[in-house]
Order: C-alpha cells, then structure tokens, then sequence
C-alpha cells in the first residue's frame, strides 16, 4: 500500500512540475466553437485538394485537422470528458474513414458527404461544451474520469499480478511489479518532456508509441497469463503453495511480470500527464477541483487495487490462480485491439469500418475490421493455450 501511495504521490507531482507548460501558452482561442470553425476551413480546404485529384496533400490537411487541433487544443480530451468517451473514439474513427476514403480513390461526393457528416459532429460537440459552463463540479468529474479511465488497466494488471506472487508464495517478487510500476511512472516524466518540449514530437509519432507500447503489452500480458494458468494446474505448484516443495520463479518469469506492469503503467502514462497539464491551464478559478478530482480517481483507483490484491486473497487456491490469469487474458485481448487502433490514428494500419460494432474502451473493441481481427485470433488463441494446458495437466494425473 505505501508503494501505491508513493506511484500516486509521483504521478502527482509530474503533473506539478509540468502545470505552466507551453500549452497554455499555444491556446488562443475563446471557445470551442473557434478551434471547431478552424477546423472546418482546414477540412473544407482538405476536399477542395481532394477534388483537385492531390489525395496525399489532401490527407496532410486532414491530419492538420486531427493532430494540430482536434489533440493539441484539447478537444479531445473535452469530449470524453464532459460528452463521452464513445463520442470521441467516433470522432476519431470519422477522421480515419475520410483518409482512408482518399487513399482508396472514393468518389467525390462520397468524401464530402463523410466530411459533413464529421463537421456536423464537431460542430455539435463545440456547442454542447461551449453550453456546459466550466463548473466546479464538471470539472472535478472530468478530472476524475481522466485518471479513472487511464489508470483501471495498470491497476488491474499490478493488483491481480501482486496477489498472483503472494498468494503463491512469492511475496518477494512483488517489489519487482512495484519498483517497475515506478520505473514506468518516471519514464512517463520523460516521455511527457519529449513529447511536449524537447523533440517536438508529432501527434502521429505519439499515437505509434502508444500504438507499440500496447501490442508489445498483449503479447507479455499472454505469456504471463498462461504461465499463470499452467502454475494454477500443475500438480508440483500446488504443491509448493502448500508449502510442501521448495521451489522458485524463474528468472524469467520475473522479467516478464515487472514488465507486464511496466508497460501497463507506461503505455497512457505520458499522455495521463499531458491531459491534466491541459486541464490545469483551463480550470482558471476552479483548479483547486482538478486535484480533488484526481485525488477520488486515485481513492477510487486504490480501493480496486486493495479489492483485488488482498480481497481475492481468501479464495480457494485453484480459482484464484484461474481468476487472476482470465483477468490477463481479457487484458492482453483488449490491448490488443487498443494497440491497433493507436496505430490506425498513427495512420500505419488502415481503417475499414464495421457499422454494427459499437466501441467499448475498456475491451479495447472498437469499430473496424483491424482492430477485430488480432482480437479474435487472440480469443482462438487464448482457447487453444487452455484446451492444451488442461489437457498436458489431464494426462499428467493419468
């Protein structure tokens, strides 16, 4: 408990130090509505390049919509707030479908129905923020969800690998998990400078860091779940827990723990810091509500760390070893998704739609056929590695 104080009290901190950044500075619009018309010109000015049959300098110019102002200026960050977290991951993919549309030759008047249909949508979002008077209370509940919503992944990894160790006999091992939590929040510092200050960094560059960072994420996150998995059916590990054989985690194994928290707490970590650098610039009067916001969010992130590290301690020992390894396997299978869909707004990996899918972020699900498919072959997978585990386990007991 005291090294998660210390994570938050770090966390707390680097925002501090980072509070009267060039943010504030770069902003001179007076409302949302005037970044919004900004965008409008430049995405209108993207179809007239578009028709002019320049399909490349056209999607710059989209990019300079979504990069330049949409994340720099903090729209984003507003919507998901204060409207939804839905409604701008739609947003997102609104953008995404109008390059994609330009790269692929579309249609004139297929392109420019799909930008009204985003200039339409940006336009309603300006008018509903510029309508929500920037309360006390609003702006505590948007620093609430920002921490909540960028922090519940990393605590449910470092919480379910923590009391994987000591309900296993490792209890040692679990400085591993805290010190690279730690690690990875100073390393989110780092990141924060270079994003922002030092290299100048693109939005684009920054949403394929993320983008990697989440996929390297999926394939840790599985190979600690299955040896999970594994230890909760072999015969010798129960053994062990029991006190009866003497035995270690290997080295490895311990390298792929700290990292699996290591990357759980990197991957939004930098992006974390950023956002409330943001929301600090803006909060004026009420910034006293942007750290009671983030000290609940902190509260209430804490309290699922206790529920899961030392709540779950009382279990029988074989669901717990199974519960705590299904909890990384539905990690790995939403980072995933989230992975891609970084990389898709980085502009590596296409975007092709599926209308019937709705976005759920903390699944990682989200709209389109590449971020479905790693998916579901992590699902099969998934399936796989446990069908053979049980049946490794059946034949051993035979």
């Amino acid at each position: 408990m005291k090294r998660f104080l210390a994570l938050v009290l770090l966390i707390i901190t680097s925002v501090i130090v980072f509070a009267p950044s060039s943010y504030a500075a770069e902003k001179k619009y007076q409302s949302w509505n005037a970044i919004i018309d900004e965008m409008d010109s430049i995405l209108n000015d993207s179809y007239d390049i578009y028709f002019m049959k320049d399909s490349d300098r056209a999607k710059e110019r989209v990019n300079n919509a979504y990069f330049g102002f949409y994340e720099k200026h903090g729209v984003e960050r507003a919507v998901m707030s204060y409207i939804s977290g839905k409604r701008g991951t739609d947003t997102e993919y609104q953008f995404a479908k109008i390059k994609r549309l330009m790269t692929d030759g579309a249609p004139n008047k297929t392109v420019r129905a799909e930008i009204d249909v985003l200039l339409k949508m940006l336009h309603e979002d300006a008018n509903e923020l510029d309508g929500k008077k920037e309360s006390g209370w609003s702006i505590l509940l948007a620093s609430f969800i920002i921490i909540f919503r960028e922090g519940l992944e990393a605590i449910l990894v470092i919480a379910a690998i923590s009391a994987y160790l000591v309900r296993s006999g490792n209890l040692p091992m679990v400085k591993v998990v805290y010190m690279s939590s730690l690690f990875a929040v100073f390393a989110s510092i780092l990141a924060a400078i270079a994003l922002h200050s030092i290299f100048d960094i693109s939005g684009a560059n920054q949403e394929m860091i993320e983008g990697v960072a989440m996929l390297l994420a999926t394939v840790v996150l599985f190979f600690v779940s299955n040896w999970m998995f594994s230890k909760a059916e072999a015969k010798a590990w129960k053994n062990y827990v029991e006190g009866k054989v003497q035995t270690a985690v290997s080295s490895g194994s311990s390298f792929a723990l700290g990292f699996a928290a290591f990357l759980a707490v990197f991957r939004e970590g930098a992006e974390t810091i950023l956002f409330y650098q943001a929301m600090l610039a803006e909060a004026k009067e009420h910034m006293d509500m942007v750290w009671y916001g983030l000290a609940i969010g902190c509260f209430v992130l804490a309290i699922i760390f206790i529920l899961i590290r030392f709540g779950t301690m009382k279990l029988p020992i074989r669901p717990f070893f199974i519960g705590t390894s299904t909890l990384m396997y539905i990690m790995a299978i939403a980072f995933a998704g989230g992975g891609v869909k970084e990389l898709q707004e980085a502009d590596i990996i296409p975007v092709t739609p599926v209308d019937f899918v709705h976005s759920i972020d903390i699944l990682g699900i989200y709209p389109t056929v590449e971020t479905l498919i790693p998916q579901i072959f992590m699902i099969l997978v998934v399936i796989i590695s446990v069908v053979y585990l049980k049946a490794k386990h059946n034949k051993q007991n035979v």
